[in-house]
């Protein structure tokens, strides 16, 4: 005879397991992107934008490497010794500067740990930063514009007439 009431019982705990497993891990993942508020120097974005800084000046590692990289203070410092050194976050920021220390910037934008993304492809294709993430030129609080997911991933590979040739159809062409 088959113990129904106790193999219910069984998947009912492995079910309640696993939702609070994933519950934990999204609240992890919630936790791990801070927002522009939590940084270290309040950073504009719009002013740098307006005086016509093009995102890759800043984050040149997304035309070379995997990721987009965050400025280091010796690029900012490039500017910023004659350009409005009287404001508030720039001295922030020359501080860190005179004491020969990098600014501990928070990511914005956090991929999970298993996920494999590379900014190059994208700019080979001509997408714009915008694309993703959304107008952070005009972003005085920089907060991620979309919830990157994978079903936001390939939706958009699919509208991609140009790119459907490499639609993602593996999945360890983003999961490492």
């Amino acid at each position: 005879m088959i113990n129904r009431t106790g193999t219910r019982w069984r998947w009912s705990v492995i079910v309640g397991i696993l939702f609070l497993l994933s519950l934990v891990a999204a609240r992890s993942y919630q936790e791990a992107t801070p927002s522009q508020r939590d940084q270290p120097v309040a950073f504009r974005h719009p002013i740098h934008a307006q005086a016509g800084i093009q995102c890759l000046y800043c984050h040149s590692e997304a035309a070379r490497s995997q990721i987009a990289g965050i400025p280091s203070v010796q690029k900012c410092v490039g500017c910023h010794q004659v350009i409005a050194t009287e404001e508030k976050p720039v001295q922030e920021m020359l501080g860190y500067w005179e004491r020969d220390e990098p600014i501990p910037w928070r990511r914005v934008t956090v991929q999970l740990d298993f996920v494999y993304f590379s900014h190059q492809p994208h700019l080979g294709a001509a997408l714009n930063c915008e694309t993703c993430h959304g107008n952070v030129a005009q972003m005085e609080v920089v907060e991620p514009a979309v919830d990157m997911h994978m079903g936001w991933c390939l939706q958009c590979h699919e509208a991609q007439p140009a790119i459907k040739v490499a639609r993602l159809v593996d999945c360890i062409t983003c999961h490492k």
